[in-house]
């Protein structure tokens, strides 16, 4: 890929952002899905899969991390807002980076169907050695806190 975009999706709302860092200088784009911020399924649209709206709490979050990161925001779609957005730039593929969610693939799947898609894996804030579950931040954290503090010590 000579001139891609890049898809930022909430998994990655960071400067350490792999695609960010591999193209700083292309345009960067976070798409507010509107069926996930709604409580219902992106990927089906079943109601039977339905959950909970995104808080705004939640919402207010992510927009604050996005005000640090050089990213244009749209709300929809997410795979036609970021095919819309390559076609505006004239993009020849799309580089995003590696979630955990299966949205992410699955919306990976159907841009691949009109452009080259490029996943890259982000570096990892913390390794642990036993599987997480990733369903709520604070479990994530609790297992994650003795790592990230576990070498530090306050400067005197």
């Amino acid at each position: 890929m000579q001139s891609p975009i890049l898809w930022i999706h909430g998994e990655a709302l960071g400067p350490a952002n792999p695609a960010l860092q591999a193209y700083p200088d292309r345009p960067a784009l976070f798409v507010f899905d509107a069926e996930l911020l709604a409580g219902r399924s992106p990927t089906t649209g079943d109601p039977a899969t339905t959950s909970q709206p995104v808080s705004l709490k939640r919402i207010g979050f992510l927009y604050e991390c996005l005000l640090e990161l050089p990213v244009s925001l749209r709300k929809g779609d997410v795979a036609t807002e970021v095919l819309a957005f390559a076609r505006v730039h004239g993009a020849d593929g799309i580089v995003t980076s590696a979630g955990i969610d299966p949205r992410v693939a699955a919306i990976c799947a159907a841009l691949e169907q009109e452009l080259p898609v490029q996943v890259l894996e982000p570096q990892p804030f913390v390794e642990l050695e036993e599987r997480v579950d990733l369903g709520r931040f604070s479990r994530y954290w609790r297992r994650a806190e003795r790592e990230v503090w576990a070498d530090w010590s306050p400067q005197q």
